[in-house]
């Protein structure tokens, strides 16, 4: 698990959010240099998962919804990433082709990259955003 470009750009978003500042996607785009199309996108996530407002028309602008301090950066990866697991058959719901071919025998592999994934996990829950973001 890598933090992506999206999960970057979202970092990026919430550290310019974080002076309280009401700022439309144009200028988070600008001051962040992060693509628009990209602000855009990243902006309805953050918005989804609660980290930010999102207000429209002539006065409108985006501010930031939640406390840093208590929003960790795996739950950010999870609101940002589809797909954030160490491998495909450590994700929630996979079915392993092997598994089935092999009469539901235990896989070594999986056992392993199970336990990495769970200690990543907890690594980065334990890291907040403000922490991350701002050293404190």
């Amino acid at each position: 698990m890598l933090i992506t470009k999206e999960t970057d750009y979202a970092l990026r978003i919430l550290r310019a959010l974080a002076g309280g500042d009401r700022l439309t996607a144009s200028e988070l785009a600008a001051n962040e240099q992060i693509p628009q199309q990209f602000a855009y996108k990243i902006l309805k996530k953050l918005h989804k998962a609660g980290f930010v407002q999102i207000a429209r028309g002539a006065d409108g602008g985006c501010t930031l919804a939640a406390n840093l301090s208590g929003v960790t950066l795996f739950q950010l990866i999870r609101a940002m990433e589809r797909d954030a697991a160490v491998s495909a058959c450590t994700a929630p719901g996979y079915e392993c082709q092997w598994r089935r071919a092999h009469g539901g025998e235990v896989c070594k592999a999986h056992i392993h990259l199970a336990q990495i994934q769970l200690a990543i996990n907890r690594e980065l829950d334990s890291h907040t955003l403000q922490d991350i973001l701002f050293g404190s």
